[in-house]
């Protein structure tokens, strides 16, 4: 799904899981000001050219968001972060990010709550961790 801009060329592009409903709302429901460039979401679980750099730079997609702004991978705390500071301020899901992860000392000690509660709901809906890394026994949440 691609959120267009007549004019940016440029797109922040959003890594994540698709199947976490709570990532899938989240991220399909944020909205970029309209300064920013486009939208640009990505299903961690489909191969694409930014699944391969994010696996390259040995990034764990099971355990952080990615977003690429300007070539730079930005991962976890950093990622809903700098996601947070390029929103717009209309809408529940925009000004909830913008509250939780808009300073990046607040990103950094709410995500790994976020990412807990994530990672057991997705314990509880039986689902399959993505492992781009390969690691052995990693294949369940």
């Amino acid at each position: 799904m691609q959120v267009e801009r007549e004019a940016h060329d440029a797109s922040v592009q959003l890594v994540y899981d698709r199947e976490c409903p709570i990532c899938e709302l989240y991220c399909t429901n944020t909205q970029l000001d309209e300064s920013a460039p486009a939208l640009e979401l990505i299903d961690a679980r489909e191969d694409s050219d930014v699944m391969a750099e994010i696996t390259d730079a040995g990034l764990d997609i099971d355990e952080g968001m990615v977003v690429k702004v300007d070539g730079e991978l930005l991962y976890g705390p950093d990622a809903i972060h700098k996601l947070a500071a390029l929103s717009n301020r209309r809408g529940f899901f925009n000004r909830l990010g913008r509250l939780g992860f808009g300073g990046s000392t607040r990103a950094r000690l709410l995500y790994p709550v976020a990412k807990a509660f994530r990672n057991l709901l997705l314990k509880l809906l039986r689902k399959s961790r993505i492992n781009n890394l390969e690691q052995p026994g990693r294949d369940r949440f």
